[in-house]
């Protein structure tokens, strides 16, 4: 991979390499930007509020079926969060819509149930196995992101279920813009058909995966609309966390619970337990991150708490330095049984995809990180 500047965020730990990462011209990453605007009433919440009120009211009035809204969801802390408040505090009558991942866990169920319990329509697709297991090694190997065409589906019926009933409005929850400061893929507003732009979507086109037996017909469930035909359509979508002030992990978490969310209980370490329960692949994809971009899921998991104030940025680098990249091996392996490769496979292709700028091959065949946690480069 090409070298690039490496270094981290004056307050978090987000690094340079992360995609779509703008910062400011401190050196403060736009996540903390826009957190520290929100906090200081920088931000007119009164004024997104009556916005959110404006958009529902439309989206009461251009009703031309049983739906005023469709959400996406997996069951998790966010998708209980956005849909209970759009049906309680919004009033707006739901559509949920559902795409398992492979592998479903017995948790993801049981959430993805107990959010239907409260009170809503759903709608769950599972898309073939077979092909899902076949662009899952292709995107290995393309593009070391297996979870990428996971992706796709899960956004795209959102979309097409939109404008097959002809329901106006689509509620999204986080912009990663926002929450992750990757403000070049989605920006920082709360139009959320932006989210086709983002980093693992490029788009959301299914001919992307035909091939090796695939075709276009294969992969109906893949494919975002045109959003020229969501315009004509008058289908409108939107963040809900630019929006809603509370947006947070935390405070999304702490809701869920409440409402009934389960967490896992087999990780060894884990910030919150209550985050990406539905599906092992999330697992396992944070070792390619790592080595990629020199950060993963935990990272990004660590900003929050360093922005929220409940843990230090200090506290943060070391739980980060020390688990960042960790990944049960037992889930590597159920990983590569199911998509045909060895273990060795699995990490020759860490290795091709492994930014070498920002690891070192040790003498017994290990990588040892060239950067510290929070600092940047130290060799």
């Amino acid at each position: 991979m090409a070298s690039r500047p490496f270094f981290y965020c004056r307050r978090c730990l987000s690094p340079s390499t992360k995609p779509g990462i703008r910062f400011d011209d401190d050196g403060v990453c736009l996540a903390c930007v826009y957190h520290e605007q929100s906090e200081n009433r920088v931000i007119d919440w009164e004024a997104r509020q009556r916005e959110l009120q404006d958009i529902t009211t439309w989206a009461k009035n251009r009703k031309r079926g049983l739906w005023e809204c469709v959400i996406g969801v997996s069951g998790g802390k966010d998708s209980h969060f956005q849909a209970l408040y759009a049906k309680e505090q919004l009033g707006l009558h739901c559509l949920l819509v559902n795409c398992a991942p492979e592998g479903i866990t017995d948790v993801g169920r049981a959430n993805l149930e107990n959010l239907v319990q409260q009170g809503f329509d759903l709608v769950s697709f599972r898309p073939n196995p077979h092909v899902m297991k076949a662009v899952t090694r292709r995107a290995l190997f393309e593009y070391g992101n297996p979870v990428k065409p996971s992706e796709y589906p899960l956004w795209a019926v959102t979309f097409q279920f939109a404008l097959r009933y002809r329901i106006p409005l689509v509620i999204q929850g986080e912009n990663p813009g926002l929450t992750l400061g990757s403000a070049g893929d989605t920006g920082t507003g709360g139009d959320a058909t932006a989210i086709a732009r983002a980093n693992t979507l490029q788009g959301g086109k299914a001919a992307d995966w035909v091939g090796d037996g695939i075709e276009e017909k294969d992969l109906l469930l893949y494919q975002f609309p045109d959003p020229q035909d969501l315009e004509a359509a008058g289908v409108r979508s939107i963040f809900l966390q630019y929006y809603v002030k509370e947006w947070s992990p935390e405070h999304n978490t702490q809701f869920a619970v409440a409402r009934g969310l389960q967490g896992r209980d087999d990780l060894p370490y884990r910030l919150n337990r209550y985050a990406s329960v539905d599906g092992d692949i999330q697992l396992v994809n944070p070792v390619l991150k790592y080595y990629k971009f020199g950060y993963s899921n935990l990272t990004d998991a660590v900003n929050h708490r360093i922005r929220q104030g409940t843990m230090t940025r200090d506290e943060a680098a070391a739980l980060v330095t020390r688990w960042d990249h960790h990944c049960d091996e037992k889930y590597i392996v159920e990983f590569c049984d199911w998509i045909g490769i060895t273990l060795q496979d699995f990490w020759n292709e860490v290795e091709r995809w492994m930014d070498k700028d920002l690891f070192t091959r040790q003498p017994d065949g290990t990588w040892k990180p060239r950067f510290e946690v929070g600092v940047g480069l130290v060799e």
